[in-house]
């Protein structure tokens, strides 16, 4: 398919049109329905809700059985038939860049938005009052890691103990090596390898099919046990901080529309329509590893390849978060305002500045976003580190609008990647957009051929 955006909202040719499934086939409708039952009985019953929280996290296991796998074969076979190592890493140094540029955007902007909502102001809270027992438990006595830390544990100790411990980095890492031999030694000398590794591909996404058919029970536990355990009425003692994120995230999302749609020539819209099971599930479960397996099979359907997509994505996971960008940088204001500390511009700058370190190595860590706020707190000292417990009771509804905005952010980042790269199929994407029902194996046929 040629790579040329002209033509991109021409008229799909009759064939490339499939029949729409009944809705209640449909796995968002699905996905939607339980939400609400899960919403419902969360708030009905929230006893019985809190209880449902197995349901969510099997799930959530069972997509991570896959993940490791999924990565290694994608970005193997992507470079194995690409042929360039040289092209591995101008993508990563082009990923990298806007990474970087696209987190410390989404930082300041939510410093902006904090300066102009003032969600913590006139709380003044009391230090001595605050129970901190539930934030050592949220956090279980981790720490972040150091930049030196983060960078080398980027190379796995253990290969084996990369993919048994799902540390994507450490998977990429090794995978990119395995790439890289197969085009130096040349993919015909190692073409039954070559071979198995497609077949393997292909057996990892009929397995994805099977386990996305039970995400609507994942994404019902998940949601009762939001709504059972700490309840509707949060909603509205954090209403203010709630609002804030919120919205800055619909503002944020709104930005994303304009840098795919003005770099990459990508009608977001559209490619939110062609996912919207995959964000629905990402909204439903408050994880975005519950749907990298699926957003990669969906990215590459829709015309990202499959080299520069098992580059991009599970690296955004750990450098590109813009979401929880947005979060920290208004939760640390909220703080702030909430203990009556009027930071000034310079110390905002410096707390950007240190907000920008801690929360590249939040991926994986437990209580991740309460360590990074404690970090920079320690560093600011101008107010308690203890009053970072004050978020304990927001923190698990604020997941939803992270989970969304790193996932969208991602994807954005891989359609911009490839448009950089001059490899994005504008025909694929637009036979992907303009079809009525993607299921696994279209998209396993996609991936194949990709």
């Amino acid at each position: 398919m040629a790579n040329t955006s002209d033509g991109l909202f021409e008229e799909t040719p009759e064939h490339e049109i499939r029949v729409k499934q009944p809705i209640y086939k449909s796995l968002f409708f699905q996905i939607i329905v339980a939400i609400v039952l899960g919403v419902s009985i969360g708030w009905l019953f929230p006893d019985l809700g809190a209880q449902l929280k197995p349901l969510g996290d099997a799930f959530i296991r069972i997509i991570k059985m896959i993940i490791a796998p999924l990565i290694f074969l994608v970005i193997v076979t992507g470079i194995a038939h690409v042929g360039d190592v040289r092209s591995v890493g101008r993508v990563g140094v082009k990923a990298l860049t806007y990474f970087l540029i696209a987190s410390t955007f989404a930082l300041v902007f939510g410093m902006i938005v904090a300066n102009i909502v003032r969600p913590g102001a006139g709380l003044d809270i009391d230090p001595a009052s605050l129970d901190t027992s539930a934030l050592e438990e949220k956090t279980a006595g981790g720490e972040l890691p150091t930049a030196s830390e983060f960078l080398l544990n980027v190379i796995p100790e253990s290969v084996m103990g990369a993919f048994a411990s799902n540390i994507l980095l450490q998977v990429l890492f090794f995978s990119v090596f395995v790439g890289a031999a197969i085009v130096v030694i040349g993919k015909d000398k190692v073409k039954p390898v070559v071979d198995l590794l497609d077949s393997g591909m292909t057996i990892i996404f009929k397995i994805m099919g099977w386990i996305m058919k039970v995400a609507p029970i994942g994404a019902f536990g998940a949601m009762a046990f939001i709504i059972g355990q700490y309840g509707i009425a949060t909603l509205g003692t954090y209403a203010v901080l709630i609002a804030a994120c919120y919205g800055a995230a619909i503002i944020f999302i709104g930005l994303l529309f304009l840098v795919a749609w003005g770099f990459a020539r990508v009608p977001l819209w559209q490619f939110i329509k062609y996912s919207r099971s995959e964000f629905a599930l990402a909204l439903g479960t408050a994880s975005s590893e519950a749907v990298l397996p699926r957003i990669m099979a969906k990215l590459t359907a829709a015309g990202c390849p499959r080299s520069i997509t098992g580059l991009v994505v599970p690296t955004g996971y750990s450098f590109n978060l813009d979401g929880a960008a947005i979060y920290l940088s208004i939760a640390l204001l909220f703080l702030a305002q909430a203990f009556g500390v009027d930071l000034s511009l310079g110390e905002q700058l410096g707390a950007l500045g240190i907000l920008l370190l801690t929360s590249k190595g939040m991926a994986g860590v437990p209580g991740s976003s309460f360590l990074a706020l404690s970090a920079t707190a320690t560093a600011l000292g101008l107010f308690p580190v203890a009053g970072v417990a004050l978020l304990l009771g927001a923190d698990r509804i604020m997941d939803s609008m992270r989970v969304s905005v790193n996932l969208l952010g991602n994807c954005v980042a891989a359609f911009v990647v490839s448009r950089w790269e001059k490899q994005l199929d504008y025909d694929q994407m637009r036979a992907a957009f303009s079809s009525q029902n993607v299921d696994a194996v279209q998209l396993e046929s996609a991936n194949a051929n990709a």
